[in-house]
């Protein structure tokens, strides 16, 4: 009797030694598939919410309205972190994928851009220009505006340059070539995603700037306040030139290291661009 129950006892205990092994098998697989669908829940939420944020951060950063307003630095890196964590994939664009315009373009002629606006306000604009490969955006202003451009995919050449606001040893030069006026270099290299957002501002920055796509891009805009004819604050294209009297400006950058200079002359030409439609995430407003 004895025996017996020992027997059992002992075939119990291998029993319940098998079944705990099992036991923690199946827990920690529980624990990994808890902890996968956590990380799917958690990349889920931030596909949809990243432009539920962007929108949020635009909303409380340009509150003023204002024209001419610059945010506080806080304000600045608070949205430009938001900027420089965003991904084509959070508002569901890729390069590849884009239906870039079928006008192939020419030596004279660049084939279209295509302007997807995201969501318009009185106190913020943000959309996403479509370029394909030797696609342009001309050079143009931001009047009273601080502007932040974030290249989501693709390679292109950006050029940007600040008004001279003190160039009295340039006016004989003005003088002559009328409607121009001189502006400073501030930014002229090739981008590449991914990168860091940049930032311009009503008076510096690179206010005034162009962009050539070397390869089909995707480009993310944040304007505030929007362009707006009615308060002043018109799109005005222009051409940069150089003339015998640029000759003038070498002593200057000479004198501050190598600071490059050009002339700007105002276009009466408009940039066309292609409508595209917004099918990211939906923005709660």
């Amino acid at each position: 009797m004895n025996i017996g129950r020992i027997l059992l006892t002992k075939k119990s205990l291998l029993t319940g030694r098998r079944y705990s092994h099992l036991s923690k098998k199946m827990k920690k697989k529980t624990n990994k598939e808890s902890q996968r669908r956590k990380l799917i829940r958690k990349r889920s939420s931030k596909e949809k919410n990243m432009v539920q944020k962007l929108y949020d951060t635009c909303k409380e950063v340009f509150a003023s309205g204002k024209a001419g307003y610059v945010p506080p630095p806080s304000d600045i890196h608070r949205l430009k972190s938001v900027l420089d964590s965003l991904e084509p994939k959070d508002i569901k664009l890729t390069a590849p994928s884009l239906e870039f315009s079928s006008r192939n373009g020419t030596e004279d002629e660049a084939p279209l851009v295509t302007y997807i606006i995201m969501e318009y306000a009185c106190i913020f604009q943000i959309g996403i220009f479509c370029l394909p490969p030797c696609g342009v955006i001309p050079l143009h202003n931001h009047p009273g505006m601080t502007v932040f451009c974030k290249l989501l995919a693709g390679t292109m050449h950006a050029t940007s340059y600040d008004w001279v606001q003190n160039h009295q040893q340039f006016n004989h030069c003005e003088q002559q070539l009328a409607g121009i006026r001189l502006a400073k270099v501030h930014f002229d290299a090739d981008l590449s995603a991914p990168c860091n957002a940049s930032v311009l501002f009503p008076e510096s920055g690179g206010n005034l700037h162009c962009f050539k796509a070397l390869t089909p891009c995707i480009l993310l805009d944040v304007l505030g306040p929007p362009y707006s004819e009615s308060e002043g604050r018109r799109c005005t294209h222009y051409q940069d030139f150089t003339y015998d009297c640029f000759s003038d400006v070498k002593e200057v950058e000479a004198e501050e290291d190598g600071t490059r200079y050009a002339w700007l002359q105002e276009r009466n030409e408009q940039f066309v661009v292609l409508g595209g439609t917004y099918d990211g995430p939906t923005i709660q407003i």
